[in-house]
């Protein structure tokens, strides 16, 4: 069937909740998704003119016919759909491979063997135990047997470097038994490791019970030094087991989960708690989608129910379900999963997205980690590279905007306004690309009047800096008057002729709404603009868009980064305030002298900068100013040293 086609067929379905199945020409299923009207979901991947992103264009070229189910409720919808994956594993549903592959642990085949975590099985003498699903699992495992029974990891080779050095920091601290010392022999070196790889085979119960019997052992035999040892090792497990990741009594046992966007791909965290302690971290990277919100919304039946928790929690020993889950954000469907999750696990299961304290702080922790994922993924290192990124899959920006202009308005107490304009370029300021506005065309205090026509000379004077560029290299920059730097670099650029990747407003959705219409149908039309608001103690709260508010706090490093912007074009507008504030207090001086006006006294502050300088001048050096006639110099001059002069002294 074609496009049009199956349009058609889907137009006809009816507004109720199912399961919808999409074949390709050899009938194979290439999707399962569920939908609470089907004739709303399954026509829009067919309508011409909406956008998807590559995975779901591919599906829909790929498509040849469909089939639904339709169900009582949406929470069989649900149960139908999870089943169906389960059992089909389409090509275009999102499947949780994680990429990183498995991990094992290896025993090294050599006179003192070495407990490792390696990421690849070789064709080796070695011991290889597993495969993992979880890096983070195998870590645990072998730092908790390599520590409780003092196994070196240092990179001396033994027998050949024994009694040829000093023992390491790790042998004085008890954390190691010091084979380099000659004080342990070889058997029971051998017999550490033996005990070791037993710990991690049968866990740690079993090795507790193991050690307690050699313990009561030696003793009968009055052998206390051993007995001593095993003692130590005993207590060593359990003191290494405890410390291990705990984080609060408070947490329990629970699971967070956090979804980060960068402009190429989607990562899902889970970071899992069990009684204080994260016993198990995943991270899923999904390079073919950036449509966070669908992989939110089928995320969490498919680790939950079908082919993602199970496996890691037969690994660590942990309940699959947990009582709780944090998340970033709901689930569209979060009431049905709940019941489905709570049936699964046999009492209730509640998700829930934090509001502060511990559980906030491990969402945001979550995030952190699969926004570092998606950073690694594409090579981005620097702190300055990692939060525009980040930023960009905030807000769902194609690209990390490298180019960053923002503004504020700053009134004066009689009515009259000005604005700044401040740059970011690659996540640092650029002082060379600041620009200052007083109002032409706005009188009174109009803070959306301002920012519409702070934002309209900007856009004129891009179009007309450009203009000229294709007629001459024109690199001349503002009157300093109006529209200038805040310092000048050897050869900065000309921000005028850049467009930037993103504009962000001091201000709510009165500004961006007031920004927006003088942007439309101009070469600033599709540069996103934001707004920044604060709350009722004059910090950060949030970015405003057309759609609504959206929360900057689940990310340290955006929040702290737009915090920056927002306190940055604050000082450059309310200090250039205060300095025309303080110019035009000057200048109301100096017109208090009969025949100065406001053009000689903006002529004479211009050149001599303050009043007291105008009041040290000569006559003649007050005549020299362009724009002063001599009447008017010889005014000012006799009033600062005249009758004038002896009038203030009164």
């Amino acid at each position: 069937m074609t496009k049009q086609e199956l349009f058609e067929k889907a137009w006809n379905l009816p507004l109720l909740p199912g399961v919808y199945i999409i074949r390709n020409k050899a009938d194979e299923i290439i999707y399962i998704g569920k939908a609470k009207r089907l004739r709303t979901r399954v026509s829009q991947y067919f309508r011409e003119g909406v956008p998807h992103d590559a995975k779901v264009t591919q599906m829909i070229l790929h498509a040849f016919s469909f089939e639904v189910i339709v169900t009582q409720s949406e929470f069989e919808a649900l149960v139908l759909e999870c089943s169906q994956i389960k059992l089909h594993k389409p090509k275009y549903n999102i499947l949780l491979k994680d990429d990183k592959g498995y991990s094992y642990i290896r025993i090294s085949k050599e006179p003192y063997p070495r407990i490792t975590a390696v990421l690849q099985k070789t064709e080796d003498d070695a011991t290889y135990i597993g495969p993992y699903t979880s890096h983070l699992a195998v870590n645990r495992l072998v730092e908790t047997a390599v520590t409780s029974f003092g196994l070196p990891t240092c990179t001396r080779r033994f027998p050949q470097e024994i009694r040829k050095g000093r023992p390491c920091l790790n042998a004085h601290i008890g954390r190691c038994c010091a084979v380099c010392s000659g004080k342990i022999g070889h058997e029971e070196y051998l017999q550490r490791v033996q005990d070791a790889e037993r710990m991690i085979r049968l866990g740690k119960n079993e090795i507790q019970s193991v050690l307690k019997d050699k313990m009561l052992q030696a003793s009968e035999r009055l052998d206390f030094e051993a007995a001593a040892r095993y003692r130590d090792q005993m207590t060593a497990i359990e003191k290494v087991s405890a410390g291990q990741n705990v984080v609060t009594s408070k947490i329990g046992s629970q699971d967070v989960v956090a979804i980060a966007r960068s402009a190429s791909a989607v990562c899902v965290a889970v970071l899992r708690f069990r009684d204080g302690r994260l016993v198990d971290k995943q991270e899923y990277l999904f390079r073919d989608t950036t449509d966070d919100a669908a992989v939110r919304e089928q995320f969490y039946p498919r680790y939950y129910l079908t082919e993602g928790v199970e496996a890691h929690a037969d690994q660590t020993g942990y309940e699959a379900v947990p009582p709780l889950i944090a998340v970033d954000v709901l689930p569209e469907d979060a009431t049905d999963l709940e019941q489905l999750l709570g049936q699964v696990r046999g009492t209730r299961v509640r998700i829930f997205v934090p509001q502060r304290g511990d559980p906030l702080r491990l969402v945001q922790m979550a995030y952190t980690n699969a926004m570092d994922r998606l950073a690694r993924e594409q090579g981005r290192t620097g702190r300055e590279e990692r939060v525009l990124e980040e930023l960009a899959g905030m807000l769902g920006l194609s690209a990390a905007p490298q180019v960053i202009e923002s503004y504020d308005i700053s009134n004066w107490g009689d009515g009259t306004s000005v604005a700044g304009m401040v740059v970011f370029r690659g996540g640092k300021p650029y002082r060379s690309g600041y620009r200052r506005f007083k109002m032409q065309t706005v009188t009174g205090t109009d803070d959306y009047a301002s920012m519409a026509e702070t934002l309209t000379r900007r856009v004129d004077e891009y179009t007309t800096r450009n203009a000229l560029a294709e007629k001459a290299d024109d690199v001349s920059q503002p009157d300093e008057s109006d529209s200038q730097p805040e310092e000048e670099t050897a050869a900065p650029v000309n921000q005028f002729a850049v467009r930037p990747d993103l504009i962000l407003l001091d201000g709510g959705a009165g500004q961006l709404s007031a920004v927006q219409s003088v942007l439309q149908g101009t070469p600033f039309v599709d540069v996103p603009v934001f707004g920044m608001v604060k709350d009722s103690h004059h910090r950060t709260r949030a970015l405003v868009s057309p759609q609504g508010e959206l929360d900057i706090h689940r990310s340290q490093m955006v929040f702290a980064f737009i915090t920056s912007v927002q306190d940055e074009v604050h000082r450059f507008a309310i200090t250039y305030q205060r300095q025309q504030a303080k110019k035009k207090s000057f200048s109301s001086t100096l017109t208090r002298i009969p025949g100065v006006g406001d053009a000689t006294a903006k002529a004479l502050l211009g050149t001599f900068k303050t009043v007291a300088a105008v009041s040290g001048a000569t006559a003649e050096q007050l005549a020299a100013v362009k724009g002063v006639s001599t009447p008017a110099a010889k005014a000012v001059y006799v009033y600062f040293h005249g009758d004038g002069a002896q009038r203030q002294q009164k």
